[in-house]
């Protein structure tokens, strides 16, 4: 029953976050109770933990409201909402956040400080050069780490309360946590047991800068500027072949020369040699499909490495390596053994040390004074490799990784793969296709070791020879009772801590996890595989996995590959993915653009709920654009939420009740209306399709606002009689439904009406359904749509004679068919009424009018 007092004289949205968000803490609105609940009654979100490094963007409001969207939905359906919070805070975004932050860098060589006080507390990372941070040890480096996640953790947690996120707040976890790193380790242990992880010493993309190996997942192209260079290869007979390459820096490291096998130009030279320019190294001349004959001469060089085919080339032709790029992205001092010749060799000592753009100014003078350079090098604009967070252009170095099997080189897993992406319901359907063929594009298998510090160390040692030299063919692998384990500081299985880097003894791996080895693991991350089997029997698969399109090849398909490898099965049975927030120029936001808009003072200016209701606007799928200084479905959301809150207040100020008997013809076709829209609302929802819903339900409340509400409202504040109970039982009945269906929206604004009549959450209440208003209502709604086309003619009638809609009518005519001009009977004392009409008639006619409005005269 309707407490007036609660009612508040002027409603507002301003402080209902923390009102009715501290109200959901105390009540347990959104706890998991996994006491009451069966494997069937679960709706399980395997929730993306966003990286705790800096602030939280507009897109994490966008994306993570969309997510909220389903579970408030489901949690209203009678689902046992399982929505854990992760936060993901190991990993490179938060290393360069700590060095810019507190004016740091990591050097594993030092000893450990623990006095140690940062220079810096809060620096922005423009007044601290990296020259000029200070070198600490590593532990002292994480746990500067682990301090600012903390922080920027709690800052994360306190801007999703605001949003209103239906998270249950007691179920989150940390990817740098010992909960996660036993997790990950043991699904590691696991994978190096049953033969899905190996370690091997191959070419590897690496980033100079942040002297780390890159997964191909974390590459993107970005279009240079260069210069093809044309050179002489020379020929046993005395004539030479024709080349262009864009790295003449790399001919010291040339294995061979390749052409097309079709190329009738170069089929005589396959199995002959040729020699190398200025280094004098002879090469074989050979024959790959990937050979292109319409690129420069149509026979190019093989290097180790310029490029990804150069590995394809060197791999699958057996050639030689004779890499000459060093971590640091310089050429390396020692001389490759197949330069022999004393001018060769004096040539690359020209190179060592060198940058590679230094090298490649070195060599074309050398090409020059040898007359192998065949003309002017020619300027072009090229895609090159990068990694996606770095500044350089990646090399090919020879390194020592550990590698998961992806299904680059196994079909059979490759197709399991793939077959789970076809159970799995995306959301949009095309999606799918993103993973497909990044599934079938894959050349290798995933590389997962990092050079990096702070993050999942991997959990291996080596033993050393009696020449103190590493076995690393032998590998120690942590036993399950060890983990969570460091290797670096932890002595191996067998071994004390006295016998490292001894000979005889062991090393630890100093390596840690690519951030994506923990992440694929969300789902046994939060759901305690291996730690808590009740908890995870509940959950897993679980129902939805939402997240952005541009981590499908990252996220999505790593965690798909770690459910079949451990579990050999599809992780969740639905994939949500949200699109990307653009600019005004439709840009996409991101920090390295300069264009991201902070969430904060948007959802203080205009209240969380309008927020919501602009990120709810959007489809799955969808780019977005947002003008943060014309946010104007941020505005169309504050404006619908205030008017909930004052329809409501308006209709709960009528005398009468709920369940009263509906009898009034247009009560019941607006009730009938209305469950048409609960059954549309809910198929969108159960498709998926938020935005739609919105539009419904949106839709159908402005006309209920405008119209019928102002058509009965004088019936509802009569006498009491039948009449007057049936509208007011109509009104309160459409209210109760409309704040549940606008609940996952704006669940502030719907909770505290709600309230006002209700001693529990909106958000427990259950979801409505047609069925339960079609027992009060009439099939099909024209009687409400003809009453609002009526109440529409007389305003716009009113309008265009500049009267006031108080001006009372002294007559008016409505032509409609004849069945519309019984229904509109029906309704022709509501339309007297709220129109101040003295004489309403009806005529006959094909076309719907109101007609013939006389209008009483101003009184002088």
């Amino acid at each position: 029953m309707t407490d007036t007092a609660r009612i508040p004289d002027k409603p507002a949205l301003e402080g209902l976050e923390s009102v009715w968000g501290g109200t959901w803490e105390r009540e347990g609105t959104y706890r998991f109770d996994r006491g009451t609940a069966g494997r069937e009654q679960i709706y399980s979100i395997d929730t993306p933990p966003p990286t705790a490094s800096g602030s939280l963007h507009v897109g994490h409001v966008f994306s993570f409201t969309h997510t909220d969207l389903v579970a408030r939905f489901q949690r209203m359906r009678g689902k046992h909402v399982f929505y854990p919070m992760g936060w993901d805070d190991n990993g490179l975004p938060t290393e360069r956040r700590v060095q810019n932050y507190y004016g740091v860098r990591c050097d594993p060589t030092l000893p450990y400080d623990p006095d140690f006080t940062p220079p810096f507390e809060g620096a922005d990372g423009k007044s601290v050069k990296a020259a000029d941070q200070i070198p600490i040890s590593r532990r002292n480096f994480i746990e500067l780490c682990e301090r600012l996640t903390v922080e920027d953790e709690q800052h994360f947690e306190a801007l999703f309360r605001m949003l209103g996120l239906s998270v249950d707040w007691t179920q989150t976890y940390r990817t740098i946590a010992d909960e996660a790193l036993f997790t990950s380790q043991l699904a590691f242990i696991r994978n190096v047991e049953r033969g899905e992880a190996y370690q091997a010493l191959a070419p590897t993309l690496w980033d100079v800068t942040f002297r780390t190996a890159v997964a191909q997942a974390e590459l993107e192209d970005r279009e240079q500027t260069g210069h093809y260079h044309r050179v002489s290869f020379h020929r046993p007979d005395g004539g030479v072949i024709e080349i262009e390459t864009s790295r003449p820096e790399l001919i010291p490291a040339c294995v061979a020369l390749v052409a097309h096998p079709d190329d009738e130009r170069y089929q005589p030279l396959f199995g002959t040699t040729v020699t190398t320019p200025v280094f004098g190294v002879e090469v074989p001349v050979v024959a790959h499909h990937l050979a292109q004959k319409d690129k420069g001469t149509g026979i190019a060089m093989i290097c180790t490495f310029g490029d990804v085919t150069d590995v394809v080339w060197w791999r699958e032709l057996d050639l030689p390596n004779r890499a000459i790029i060093g971590f640091d992205g310089r050429i390396i001092a020692e001389v490759p053994q197949a330069i022999t010749s004393e001018a060769g060799r004096a040539a690359y000592a020209e190179l060592a040390g060198k940058t590679t753009f230094s090298a490649k100014q070195a060599v074309v003078q050398q090409l020059r004074d040898s007359g192998d350079l065949l003309a002017d090098p020619k300027a072009v604009t090229h895609p090159v490799k990068f990694y996606e967070k770095g500044d350089r252009p990646l090399e090919i170095v020879s390194t020592r990784q550990w590698y998961i099997r992806n299904g680059a080189r196994d079909d059979q897993l490759r197709e399991r793969l793939i077959s789970h992406g076809r159970d799995i319901d995306w959301h949009p359907d095309f999606m799918r296709v993103r993973y497909e063929n990044w599934v079938e594009g894959l050349s290798g298998d995933w590389l997962i070791s990092r050079q990096r510090f702070f993050g999942v160390p991997i959990p291996v040692w080596y033993p050393l020879d009696d020449a103190g030299d590493p076995k690393f063919d032998e590998p120690i692998i942590a036993t399950r009772d060890l983990l969570p384990v460091d290797p670096s500081s932890a002595p191996a299985p067998g071994f004390d801590e006295a016998q490292r880097g001894a000979p005889g003894g062991f090393i630890g791996e100093h390596d840690i996890m690519d951030t994506w080895a923990t992440s694929s693991l969300t789902p046994q991350l939060a759901g305690g595989w291996e730690r808590d089997p009740e908890l995870w029997n509940l959950v897993f698969p679980y129902s939805m996995r939402p997240q952005a399109q541009d981590i499908i090849r990252t996220w999505l398909f790593s965690t798909v590959l770690r459910a079949e490898l451990e579990h050999g099965e599809k992780p969740w049975s639905n994939a949500a993915i949200s699109g990307f927030i653009v600019d005004p120029d439709r840009k996409k936001m991101s920090k390295s653009k300069g264009n991201v808009v902070t969430p904060t003072g948007l959802l203080e200016q205009h209240g969380s709920d309008a927020v919501r209701y602009w990120a709810a606007s959007s489809r799955l799928g969808t780019d977005a654009a947002f003008d943060p200084q014309n946010p104007t479905q941020v505005k169309i959301g504050r404006r619908l939420a205030i008017k909930v809150l004052n329809a409501a207040k308006f209709i709960l100020a009528f005398d009468g009740r709920a369940d009263a008997p509906v009898t009034v013809p247009v009560d019941r076709s607006m009730l009938a209306e209305l469950a048409s829209v609960v059954d549309r609302a809910t198929r969108a929802f159960d498709a998926y399709d938020h935005a739609r819903a919105l539009e419904v339900g949106e839709t159908f409340f402005w006309t209920f606002c405008d119209d019928y509400l102002e058509l009965v409202k004088e019936r509802a504040y009569g006498a009491p009689s039948s009449e007057q109970a049936s509208a007011v039982a109509a009104l309160k009945t459409a209210l109760d439904v409309m704040l549940r269906l606008f609940a996952p929206v704006i669940p502030f604004a719907t909770e505290e009406a709600w309230r006002w009549s209700h001693d529990t959450s909106v958000h427990l209440a259950s979801w409505p359904t047609g069925d339960d208003l079609t027992a009060r209502g009439e099939a099909g709604s024209e009687l409400l749509e003809l009453a609002s086309l009526a109440l529409t003619g007389i305003r716009r009638a009113k309008t265009d004679a500049k009267a006031s809609q108080k001006t009372p009518v002294l007559s008016a005519t409505i032509v409609a068919p004849a069945a519309s001009i019984a229904l509109l009977n029906s309704v022709a004392a509501d339309l007297r009424a709220v129109g101040r009409i003295a004489e309403l008639g009806f005529v006959e006619g094909e076309a719907f009018e109101v007609r013939d409005v006389a209008l009483e005269a101003p009184s002088e």
